[in-house]
């Protein structure tokens, strides 16, 4: 697997900003809103303090979880990426030969494709795959407006409901 950039392995950039990370995906803690920031000891210090009157934290065993999965148990990590590798590979192979235009991303267990009909938004597209085949998608209008024209599938289900999906569809 490639690593990615931090923005924090810029020369300086410590110095003047902070990085923020969510466990919600990567520990499969969705849900549980939890993640952490890292850099400028002032700007954590400030954003401490402006989260204190915010809300009252995090509950505390999410928080021991939390940690516990950091220090802990980061295989599940790669466990899961080789997972959604597998899964994403099928989805475009699949959505591909229907014929869709498809984002190819390592970064996420989305996979963002085109709406394929013309004249058609990715909301009403959404509505239709629905109706006509019982398949979900997020239409890509619900990300703002350089979203339309897409749709979002999730890959959060087993490769034997992604086959199923794919043949609904017309694979």
């Amino acid at each position: 697997e490639k690593e990615n950039d931090s923005f924090l392995s810029v020369n300086g950039a410590k110095d003047i900003g902070i990085e923020f990370n969510s466990l919600s995906k990567t520990f499969n803690m969705t849900g549980f809103r939890i993640g952490f920031a890292v850099g400028n000891e002032d700007v954590i210090k400030g954003l401490g303090a402006v989260k204190t009157n915010l809300d009252s934290g995090v509950f505390q065993a999410i928080q021991l979880s939390a940690a516990y999965g950091l220090d802990n148990e980061f295989h599940v990590v790669k466990d899961n990426n080789s997972i959604y590798k597998k899964r994403r590979g099928l989805l475009v192979e699949g959505l591909e030969k229907l014929g869709y235009k498809v984002y190819k991303s390592d970064a996420t267990f989305y996979v963002w494709a085109h709406v394929p009909k013309i004249n058609m938004t990715s909301k009403d597209f959404a509505m239709s795959l629905l109706n006509e085949t019982g398949i979900i998608v997020t239409p890509g209008s619900g990300f703002g407006d350089y979203g339309e024209g897409y749709v979002r599938f999730s890959l959060t289900i087993s490769e034997n409901r992604i086959k199923e999906a794919l043949i609904r569809m017309g694979a």
